[in-house]
This record gives structure tokens, sequence and C-alpha cells, in this order.
């Protein structure tokens, strides 16, 4: 259901035929180069729920980014490449002409969806403690970075750091989240989340070095129940690094509703220069 929300005028995708659908960058969620990467994860997992072939809810989805966004209207593709009894496999593409008039490749993705049955379950990796979000204070807005502000963040620990001095110890972060305005949970803007976290490399070394995603894998784990009971709530988020070598690195999520329910974890490789 689309909204005056600007989460949801961000997604907004028409099409005249399945699986092909005409989007446009939001201002809305402007990164420093080129539209928020959790935005850009949003828009192609829209574009599979919006397909009237899909089978079940989201389990994974991988973006992988070619090439940033130019601001203005873009194509997204989305294809189920093989169905089987319960999971369901697809390919997805976000293309958008360039100056001199071609269609170029700027996003590619895949994604498995899958109807969910009933069966022993397990949370393997507890919440931490961490006090609640009504007892912390909220970042404010960050210059040329209009996405932030549609978020409602509030670090636990590992903020960005105060001070520029490549003396950093950790890239450990948790913080809770949430949409701002506030809007109920669903995946689209789950997807979004998972990848709220600047990056790693700023934390651990303490300097702010050119960085950027190249690509991104989301796991849910959480249906759509979970997602509802969750409503607008916060997230606990934890993101940690685990290695960092010749200009790239990886990033581990885990989110959490204030429950302690686990409703994603999140994997990415991201660029670093030197």
């Amino acid at each position: 259901m689309t909204t005056h929300h600007p989460f949801d005028q961000a997604l907004v995708l028409e099409g005249s035929a399945p699986g092909h659908y005409r989007g446009h960058t939001s201002p809305a969620f402007w990164n420093m180069v080129g539209p928020f990467g959790g935005i850009t994860a949003a828009t192609v997992l829209r574009a599979i729920l919006l397909h009237p072939d899909r089978l079940g809810e989201p389990l994974s989805l991988t973006v992988n980014y070619a090439g940033a966004l130019s601001t203005g209207p873009f194509t997204v593709q989305a294809t189920p490449v093989r169905t089987n009894r319960s999971t369901q496999h697809w390919s997805v593409t976000i293309l958008q002409t360039d100056a001199e008039g071609a269609q170029v490749v700027t996003t590619t993705a895949t994604a498995v969806t899958a109807a969910r049955r009933e069966t022993w379950s397990m949370a393997d990796t507890p919440m931490p403690e961490v006090p609640r979000p009504g007892t912390l204070e909220r970042i404010g807005s960050v210059s040329g970075v209009e996405w932030f502000s549609r978020y409602d963040i509030r670090p636990v620990t590992g903020a960005m750091p105060r001070q520029w001095n490549g003396q950093g110890d950790s890239s450990l972060t948790q913080l809770w989240m949430r949409d701002d305005p506030e809007r109920p949970l669903d995946f689209c803007s789950l997807a979004a989340l998972a990848d709220v976290f600047f990056p790693r490399v700023w934390l651990r070394r303490a300097l702010p070095v050119p960085a950027g995603t190249v690509s991104i894998t989301v796991y849910f784990h959480a249906g759509m129940a979970q997602l509802q009971e969750t409503g607008t709530g916060f997230l606990l988020g934890q993101a940690r690094g685990q290695e960092f070598r010749n200009g790239f690195f990886d990033q581990t999520v885990q989110l959490w509703n204030e429950a302690g329910t686990m409703l994603a974890t999140s994997h990415q490789i991201v660029y670093y220069k030197e």
C-alpha cells in the first residue's frame, strides 16, 4: 500500500507488465553521490513483492551495487527464474539511461522467497542487554546525507568517532533505530534498516576514508506476523567488521525488535580507498 510517508513515496513503482516497473530516485533518501544503499535494496524487494507470481515471503536478498543511480527515472526488471515447492528464486536488475542515451545496469540482485512452515525453532544469538531507546539521545542530522534524517537513530555504543585521529580500537556499533516519521515495519523497511550503519573502517581506524558498499545480503528470519508485532517500535542493530584487507572489508549485522526477537541478519562487503 502506497502512503504519503517518504519511504513509501521513494518505493513507488509503476508497470504495465508483471516484473517490469518504472521508478524515480527520491531526494529524501539521497546519499553523498547517489541514493542510500538501503533504499535501493528496498526498491529491489518491492519489485519482487509486487509480482503477481510471487511465492511466499522474503527469505534472502543479495544486492550488488554496480554503479550509483543518477537523479531521475529508472527501470526495474524482476524475474522468477525457478519456482520449487517451498522456495522461489529471483533475478532482479535496475537500469538507467546514461548521458549518451544508452541503458546501463546500475544494480543486480538475486533473492529467494519461501513458504515457511511451523516447525522447530530456536534463537541461538540472544539480544544484548543494553539501555532502552527512551533513555538515549537521538543523533542529529548529518550535513550532505539527507537519508540520515529519515531515521530516528540512538547509539548505545560505537557512535561516529568524535576525533578523526587514526586511533580507533573497535568496529562494534550497537544502536536503536526506526523510521522517522514512525512507520509500521515491513520487509522493505527491514531491508533498508539493515544498511543504516556507517562504514566500519571509519570506526575501526577513526579516519573518514572514502568507502562504499559493493554487495549486501539480508537474511529475513521473521515472517509478517513478527513484523506486525514489532509495529512502529525500535529495532536494536548490532554491526561489526571481521576483516579489513587490501581495500575491502566485511560487515556483519543483527537486528532485533524491542521484545528481543531476531528479525534479520545481514552481511556486506565494502570498498575503501587509501
